[in-house]
């Protein structure tokens, strides 16, 4: 079964990573473009996880992961190779109701982290449910490419629009017609 695609604002919402190796680095660097309210739990760091935490002053331990350490957080990332802890934190999150995505492990996670494309506002997710991570990174990459690097200028506009001019019809055409002229001037350039 698929993956429902979903926008979660995470504002109020803790996270925990549990893992200091360089998935656990991939997934707190990509968490970082939306929240920072992350804690990490780990018995080992890298070099290049431990400058980011240092570097974005994110909370952290040098230790293992305890039974009871998920209550407080809306979201966990297990990103440990040990696949019965990946399945024991899954399990106890049930008992939290807290999302729980486990690295390589699809029987354990509630969500997935799509490869995406983050441009100022503009936030484009592709996933192939897990079929292919690698066919995701690659047409993200090509995606990524067709996009003008312009484009936060031209929403921040649209944004500034949407908030000015009174709602209606009159609005909504107005504003389908720019973003459609808009991507349209792309094949022109």
């Amino acid at each position: 079964m698929s993956y429902f695609p979903a926008f979660f604002k995470l504002d109020n919402k803790k996270i925990l990573i549990v893992g200091g190796g360089f998935i656990a680095y991939e997934k707190l660097d990509h968490l970082l473009d939306f929240t920072e309210d992350i804690y990490v739990i780990a018995k080992d760091f890298s070099d290049e996880m431990l400058s980011k935490i240092k570097e974005k002053n994110i909370s952290y331990e040098c230790r293992g992961y305890n039974s009871g350490d998920i209550k407080d957080f809306a979201i966990v990332v297990v990103a440990v190779d040990d696949i019965n802890l990946q399945k024991e934190i899954y399990l106890e999150s049930k008992n939290y109701n807290c999302l729980c995505n486990s690295v390589d492990s699809v029987d354990y996670c509630d969500f997935i982290f799509p490869s995406y494309i983050k441009k100022g506002d503009l936030t484009i997710a592709v996933s192939t449910s897990g079929s292919s991570p690698a066919m995701a990174k690659h047409l993200r990459k090509y995606l990524s490419m067709l996009i003008p690097e312009h484009i936060s200028e031209f929403l921040k506009e649209m944004k500034g629009l949407r908030k000015t001019l009174p709602k209606g019809k009159e609005r909504m055409k107005m504003l389908d017609k720019k973003a459609q002229d808009y991507i349209l001037s792309w094949t022109k350039v």
